[in-house]
Order: C-alpha cells, then structure tokens, then sequence
C-alpha cells in the first residue's frame, strides 16, 4: 500500500495510505459559490412553495433550496471517530453518568457496545481488542467504575498497548460547586480520578464545555495511536447530547497525526558502526523483544533475519512476533529458563542485537538501512544446530494414568494451526501477552476482546484455576456474542506459581466445579460444551469433540492435574522470584 503525505484545508498534516485518499480529496477543495441543485420532476405534484420553472424541452423543474445543515453531537462524534480508525467494539459496564453517551454508542453504524460483567475484564478485552486490531476501547462510569478499570489500564499501559478508556463524568455544573456527589470518595474535588489516571496513560481529556472537545477529542486518539498507549478521556455527562459546529464535519477532518522520520546523517552514521561491529563478528545472533509490535518493526526485523542468516530467538513477550516455522528461529531467550540450547547459543554469542526494548519507528529505519551492510554470518546457527537435541517429547502415558502437564501442552500443540490464537496466562502455560505486568485473570477477558476482533480465528485460552476466580463472569459475555473459543482450565487447586515462590496456606484456593459455574452462567441460553478430563485418553477425545463435532461453540475443558506438577522452567523461575525478593536490605551509610 503507497504513503503519501497530505496537508488539508486547515494546513494539517498527516500521512495517509493510498486507500484513504478519495475520502479525504473533498478537504482540499475550495468550497465554491451555491448553485441549487436541479431535479428533473416525472411524476407526482409538487409543493407549492417550490419554484418551478420548464427546460427546453418543456419538462419541468424543481430548485431545491439548500440543505440545512443540522450540528452534530459530541456523543455522535465521538462514535464517528472510533469508527474511522478501527475500532466496531467498544467493551463497557453502564453507570448514570454514561448512560446517553451509550445510546449514541449503539445508534452508531458499524459501531457494537459490548457489555461487560465488570469493569476489570472490560479493561482486559480493551487490551487484547488492541493486540489484534491496533487499538481499543472501553467505557465506563466516574470514579466507582474508572477505580475498577484501572488496573487493566496500568497493564495495557506496561504493554504498550493504544486503549481509549472513556469515562462519563458529572454535570458541567458540578465542577467548583463544592458538592459531594456519589460515586465519588466523598471530596468536593473531582480531579482525584484524573490524577489516579495520570501514571497510567500517556495523554489525560477532562471535556467540561463544548468549544474546545472536538480539538480535545482528536488530540487524544492522535496520542494514543502515536505513542501506542493508553489515553483516558472523561466527558461531562450533560454535554453529550448537545449540537456544536465542530462536530459536523463530512468527511471527518483528518486527525493530525505526526509523522516520524529518521535523521539521515545520524541514521547513516549509526548503520555504519553497526554494520563494522557485526561484520567482524564471528557468532552473532538477533533477540526480538516486545516493542517490535507497537513500533510495527515485524516485517523489518524478518528482513534483517532473512539477510543476514543470524540465529534469531525473541523474548517471552514477543512470542509470536517473529515466525517460529523460520529456518534460523532457535526459540524464547529468557535466562536460565530459555528454550533447550537457546540460552546457552545467544550467550556465548560474540555480538548480539537486543531489538525491541526501546524500539520505536526511527529503528524500523535502522534495521532495514542495517541489513543492506551486513555479510550473511551462519557460524551461531551452525553451532546451534551442533549441539540442539531434539526434545523427545513427554514419556506415554499409562492407561488411566493421571494426566500431566507436560502431555496437555503435547496434545494442544498438535491441535493448533494457522487460524488459531493462544492466549496465556501467569503460570505453567505463560508465555508472551502480558509477562511485565502479569496480572493474575489477565487472560480470559483479553480472550474475549481478542475474539471480538477476529472472529475469523478461533481463540485457544490455558488458564490456572486460581488465575480463573479472579475474573471468571465474563465467559457469559462469550457465550452471549457466539464465541466459539476452546478453554482448557488446569486445575491445580491453587496459585501454583505463587507456590513456587513462596509456599504457604494462603496459596490453596476453595475448589469450584467451574465446568457446572460455566453451565450455570449459560443457563441453557447460548452455544455451549463443558467437560472435565483426568487422563490423557479423555484429553485427546475432549480436543476431537471441541476441534470437529462442536467447533460452531464455546468448549470449557477442566483438566485436573496434581498440585506439584509444574514444569522445570517455572520452578527455576520461582526460585528467582523469591531469591529477589528476599535480599537484606542496603545498609546506610552514616
């Protein structure tokens, strides 16, 4: 798709693909004298007001007076914009300050309020909603709503993720009366949701009055989709339903955003000390990390990798940025509980490029300038391949032998294909989505957001029980939408990874019949199949059910496994959870 650079009518400028170029040509037009618009009449009466008049060929006409232009409202601009960049699901919990901005929500075409049991998971399914179409967006109510949201904002904040999180707030009114409302912490000072926010998104719009929130608006959307963070927009609650002039633009102006562009001499100067480092290297290797997904670098960073042949291995939380099906791909760097042989081959590496964990566009630049520099080097690879031993896989199980760990992932690797996503959560089944802030119950409402925004894919979630009961309402908002998402809850009764480091009663949880809690939030209205395996026998005929005969619906299945068995890599990772967090404390010096 070609770029272009446009500057419209208001002198904005912005980068916009070819696509886009005929819905946005009528801005730059000057706008011309009115001339009436002619109709040709064939049939019927017409008013009497209208003026009427013959062509030449005696037909007659009507002049139709222009139209009157009616000012929208900030609720349906609102809406409008969501729309134009991207986002048709907007995940919600209504209070009574939100309640009209909804109306406009679900009178607007193309866009669906989503309505979530809690606003935790609404957050949660803003977040995975993002990971897959490049943005999201929640709403919620002031303060008693927003305090229960922001958790999910901190974490998409940690995972450079672009959610809009919309508040209705109070009255314009209320603002500098000195009232106490409710909902509120009792303070006639309404700023402390704001403030609470301020951490946790890069950009803040309290829009108390009318002339200044479609600037406020667009300004917004614009940081959130440049800096690839959360952005936290309150509006009063009274001013929603109210026309202003600015408001009414059709087409939408285009939103300013700001390109980014290299610094040619600094680029050049940068690619050419690189390019020497590396060339004399003799085993040098390439470590995607997260930020190649915010700073769009993927195709860049497989570019390098396909010139240069380096051994190539990603972090935990770029799994699935990089393809794993890649001849050099050597597996997840993560320390001492890196894949088989792909801690010890980046580590005796003599050159090592860390992408991603600064990255931003201006090195999308640098990588694809890079690899033109560089000399194919195999050696890190070769040596690799010298000392990797294919894994042989878990041993068989024994006929009714209690399933184990190790043999649930077996068989769920065989079942994935290309139109299939694995969301994860904390614990033996963790790898990529959420490693930094690793909120525990992250993982099934991001389920549901991602779902909604690829319903052409078939989600597959890992879930711990204890991870489940933090947040386990929302698979009704699955059932409800006609997911068809494939569950596997791993019931180990507890925090398992909590257990590994730091054990302790606190860490044993009240076992539930969660197959029953799903039946239950079904309650007989959506498209549902639940069961409830103990060998490796039931596993696999569970998988051919879910994959074959009920592939049109949701699939629960709980996987009873013993409380100790975990995998070698979460108990060396426990062991370095707890050895940081038990050093003595510096002593001060006097």
């Amino acid at each position: 798709m070609g770029i272009t650079m446009w500057i419209n009518s208001l002198g904005i400028s912005q980068i916009l693909p070819m696509n886009k170029l005929n819905h946005f040509q009528t801005q730059t037009r000057p706008m011309a004298a009115y001339n009436p618009r002619i109709e040709h009449v064939t049939n019927g009466s017409l008013a009497s007001d209208k003026l009427i008049s013959s062509n030449n060929n005696g037909s007659p006409l009507v002049i139709v007076p222009p139209p009157v232009t009616v000012p929208s409202t900030l609720g349906h601009y609102l809406a409008r914009r969501l729309v134009e960049i991207g986002v048709s699901d907007i995940f919600s919990v209504p209070g009574d300050s939100n309640l009209v901005l909804f109306d406009y929500f679900v009178a607007e075409k193309g866009l669906n309020l989503v309505g979530c049991c809690n606003e935790l998971n609404a957050g949660y399914a803003a977040d995975g909603y993002a990971r897959n179409r490049g943005v999201g967006a929640c709403a919620v109510t002031f303060t008693v709503g927003s305090l229960s949201l922001i958790s999910a904002i901190a974490g998409a904040y940690s995972e450079d993720l672009p959610v809009i999180c919309i508040v209705g707030g109070p009255n314009s009114n209320d603002y500098g009366s000195k009232k106490i409302l409710h909902h509120t912490i009792g303070l006639p000072d309404f700023s402390q949701e704001l403030r609470c926010f301020q951490n946790v998104t890069c950009y803040q719009a309290v829009i108390d009055n009318l002339e200044d929130a479609q600037w406020q608006i667009d300004k917004a959307i614009c940081k959130c989709l440049e800096e690839s963070k959360p952005v936290y927009i309150s509006i009063c609650c009274n001013l929603v339903a109210i026309p202003h002039p600015s408001f009414s633009a059709k087409p939408l102006i285009p939103l300013s955003l700001s390109p980014k562009q290299s610094n040619q001499m600094g680029l050049e100067m940068a690619v050419e000390k690189a390019a020497d480092l590396l060339n004399t290297a003799i085993k040098p290797v390439m470590i995607g990390g997260k930020k190649l997904r915010p700073a769009k670098a993927e195709a860049a960073f497989l570019e390098l990798a396909n010139t240069c042949g380096y051994a190539v291995a990603v972090t935990p939380s770029a799994k699935g940025m990089f393809p794993e099906n890649h001849p050099h791909f050597i597996g997840t760097y993560w320390g001492t509980v890196s894949t088989a042989f792909c801690g010890e081959t980046v580590e005796i590496a003599d050159a090592s490029i860390f992408v991603g964990a600064t990255l931003d566009e201006l090195e999308t630049d640098f990588l694809r300038a890079l690899g033109k520099r560089l000399k194919p080097n195999l050696r890190a690879y070769e040596n690799y391949r010298r000392i990797y031993i294919a894994e042989s896989g878990p041993p068989e199980s024994e006929a009714g032998e209690e399933l184990r760990v190790n043999v649930l992932f077996k068989h769920i690797q065989k079942m994935l294909s290309s139109n299939m996503t694995v969301i994860a959560e904390t614990g033996d089944s963790w790898y990529e989505i959420q490693l930094l802030y690793a909120s525990i119950g992250w993982s099934l409402g991001a389920t549901l957001g991602y779902a909604q925004s690829a319903p052409q894919k078939r989600l597959v979630l890992c879930i711990g029980d204890g991870s489940f009961q933090m947040a386990p309402q929302d698979v009704s908002t699955m059932l409800k939408l006609g997911q068809n998402n494939i569950i596997f809850l791993i019931n180990n009764g507890g925090y398992t990874i909590e257990v590994e480091i730091h054990d302790g009663p606190y860490n044993i949880i009240n076992n539930w019949d969660y197959t029953a809690f799903v039946e239950a939030v079904n309650n007989h209205q959506g498209n549902c199949w639940t069961t409830k395996v103990h060998t490796e026998e039931e596993l696999v005929r569970a998988i051919e059910i879910a994959m074959e005969d009920r592939n049109d619906c949701l699939c629960f299945t709980e996987v009873i496994v013993h409380r100790d068995d975990t995998s070698k890599e979460l108990l060396e990772f426990g062991s370095r959870i707890a050895a940081m967090g038990s050093h003595p404390p510096k002593l001060l010096k006097n």
